[in-house]
């Protein structure tokens, strides 16, 4: 399936890789609606995944304006206020570096600030389910978030974006109940999306050098160089002394 795109306001086409490479997590949305061909595009897409066995356990639900989808969208940005208040605190988001507002770390704690006080007007959301066929293993979601991803991708593609939170599981109960989910399956993450209110663009990740090895732990390839101009996060673990 290969979507069709007449606005000017949606940019051209995007090579594989290069969605890969710029597919940022996108908490902005303009108050603009998902059209129904826009979600089959969508779903198609995280349809096509591979999964266990070819099982295809995933099952997405749809939230959009329904009286159902607002009130377990007011689930979940309820549920998201308060993880969201705990984590500012606990991980020091106004100590450090985050007490200058031009900071990373200030300007995430914006951004998130914001994505949080807007959740309950995103114009879709989406919980990514898992229909358990057995028993919960560690490796279950291999069977669910490659079609998160591949729903992800997609949306670049179209000129949309999304995030995959997991702000759903201290409301899980209640969504179960407002939207009859049966107990047999798990509900595996919110993905919110939307037309992006910034871009999309070249995401910071760690240089490959600190991230892939060969022939042995922490033995860095000389072929494991990133391409000219990538930039680079200082988030996450530091990389291990040799």
């Amino acid at each position: 399936m290969t979507p069709t795109n007449n606005d000017p306001d949606v940019p051209g086409p995007v090579g594989l890789l290069e969605g890969m490479a710029t597919t940022r997590a996108i908490r902005r949305y303009r108050p603009e609606p998902v059209t129904d061909e826009q979600l089959r595009t969508l779903l198609f897409a995280a349809t096509r995944a591979p999964s266990g066995s070819n099982r295809q356990p995933f099952r997405f639900l749809v939230l959009r304006d329904s009286i159902e989808a607002r009130a377990a969208k007011a689930l979940v940005a309820s549920a998201a206020a308060e993880l969201w208040t705990a984590k500012r605190a606990r991980d020091g988001y106004d100590r450090g570096s985050g007490a200058s507002s031009a900071s990373p770390k200030a300007r995430l704690a914006r951004t998130m600030d914001a994505y949080v006080a807007n959740l309950a007007d995103v114009p879709v959301l989406i919980l990514p389910c898992l229909v358990r066929y057995r028993a919960p293993v560690a490796t279950e979601g291999a069977s669910v978030y490659p079609a998160c991803q591949n729903l992800l991708l997609a949306a670049r593609a179209i000129g949309l974006g999304g995030v995959l939170t997991h702000w759903h599981e201290s409301v899980a109960d209640d969504l179960r109940a407002l939207l009859g989910i049966p107990d047999e399956v798990a509900l595996s993450a919110t993905i919110t999306l939307g037309r992006p209110a910034g871009a999309h663009g070249p995401v910071r990740r760690r240089p490959l050098r600190e991230l892939v090895f060969e022939d042995g732990w922490d033995r860095a390839p000389a072929w494991a160089t990133d391409p000219p101009g990538t930039q680079f996060t200082s988030a996450g673990p530091r990389p291990s002394k040799g």
